[in-house]
């Protein structure tokens, strides 16, 4: 069930999105509720991207195991051709480097 909101807006950003809504076939209420749920979902996939890259650092820095970057680029470059390349093979990093 939608709840009510209210919001401020300046006279110049009101025009603004009335004019652009108009402009999509769209009401303003609903031009604002598409933009809004559009920045949520951005920032929802921002915030897995860095909770994802904390977890990866983690691990790397738990067990050490990382890849070259020439082996990973060249695996991927593969790929995209359409090769079956081996996966890279992983190499340890020591403590002292993490």
């Amino acid at each position: 069930m939608a709840n009510t909101t209210s919001i401020k807006l300046s006279d110049e950003l009101k025009e603004k999105v009335s004019t652009l809504a108009q402009g999509v076939a769209q009401t303003p209420h609903a031009y604002m509720v598409e933009a809004i749920a559009e920045r949520v979902a951005r920032d929802e996939k921002r915030r897995a991207f860095v909770d994802d890259a904390q977890r990866s650092l983690a691990e790397f820095r738990r067990t050490g195991v990382a890849y070259t970057h020439d082996d990973v680029m060249s695996y991927f470059l593969a790929k995209a051709g359409g090769k079956n390349p081996r996966r890279p093979k992983p190499i340890k990093v020591p403590r002292a480097r993490r």
